[in-house]
């Protein structure tokens, strides 16, 4: 059973606060949408910890399992399409080098506290397998250009 996130307008809180707070005593989260900026999630403290301590221990679990036995790692290219079907599109030799830098990575984001880097992982190994679902775009993309564009400007400077 999922327990659902409360959710309220962020004017919900500065103007009725406790009551809006005590929310957070029936759901683990409160979604505080607001018109300005985007959503907010309010969570107590201790919660926020659980939740941190889950996803090191699972990061932990992980990465030792990936390490350890000879044939962990076909283990772990083995349930990845489960748990993100996309990879189905990715070729054989980008699945395991996707399956290295997801466990590296979270391994380096847990060191850190923060799993920026692992959704940001995520998301380009997903973009990748969209590339390699469609034809058309795989061609266009990997095709051999015969022009030479010049250098490609540096992406910090456009603002």
């Amino acid at each position: 059973m999922t327990i659902e996130n409360a959710a309220v307008n962020f004017s919900e809180l500065v103007n009725r606060n406790r009551k809006t707070l005590a929310r957070l005593q029936e759901s683990p989260r409160l979604l505080l949408h607001r018109r300005d900026g985007e959503d907010l999630v309010l969570t107590t403290a201790a919660r926020a910890e659980q939740d941190q301590t889950v996803v090191s221990a699972a990061t932990r679990m992980l990465a030792a399992m990936a390490r350890r036995e000879p044939g962990s790692m076909e283990l772990l290219l083995d349930i990845l399409p489960d748990a993100f079907p996309w990879v189905r599109f990715l070729p054989d030799t980008d699945l395991h080098a996707f399956a290295v830098e997801l466990v590296d990575t979270m391994r380096a984001a847990d060191s850190l506290g923060n799993s920026a880097s692992v959704a940001q992982l995520l998301i380009a190994w997903q973009h990748t397998a969209e590339v390699y679902s469609d034809p058309e775009l795989l061609a266009a993309l990997t095709r051999d250009h015969d022009e030479d564009y010049g250098p490609a400007p540096d992406p910090r400077d456009v603002a």
